[in-house]
């Protein structure tokens, strides 16, 4: 790369790998029964299983690991509802609240899509060299550190 391009060059770089590897996981999905998903609901799965633990995960709890709006979180869930990846259940400490586990078709997509990154892993290994793709992600460890998925990212794509 030329350092003719500039400074904003590399950021991009990196965002349009990001969006290689989302679109080729989003492809298979596509191929595998899941054509409905979208890259948001990646970040979704992952808040609902993180965010309210075994019993499940409220409206609020998902808005809060996102930086959304209980009600935004809520037009989230009312989709992946109808779509068949949450189920809505009661807490069973608190009948009044209502609360959300991922279904076996969204452990199906997210266990597809951990494949698929594992596939282009290896294909970026072939491509470039076990050693030298070990070193880059040493390098971005480096330079981004921190906690590798963050859970608000989609919420700051959007500016909110």
């Amino acid at each position: 790369m030329s350092s003719d391009a500039g400074g904003y060059e590399l950021p991009l770089r990196m965002l349009l790998g990001f969006r290689a590897v989302i679109d080729e996981v989003h492809a298979d999905l596509v191929q595998h029964g899941h054509p409905e998903l979208r890259p948001i609901h990646g970040f979704l799965f992952q808040a609902v299983g993180r965010a309210g633990g075994p019993n499940g995960c409220t409206a609020a709890d998902l808005g809060r690991a996102l930086g959304i709006s209980k009600q935004a979180a809520g037009k989230h869930i009312e989709v992946l509802d109808r779509l068949g990846y949450v189920c809505r259940g009661s807490d069973p400490t608190d009948a009044r609240r209502k609360v959300y586990t991922l279904t076996d078709r969204a452990l199906d997509a997210l266990t597809r899509s951990a494949h698929v990154f594992d596939r282009i892993h290896d294909r970026w290994a072939d491509l470039l060299g076990t050693d030298r793709l070990a070193a880059m992600e040493r390098d971005l460890r480096t330079l981004a550190p921190g906690e590798v998925f963050r859970l608000d990212t989609p919420n700051w794509f959007n500016g909110q």
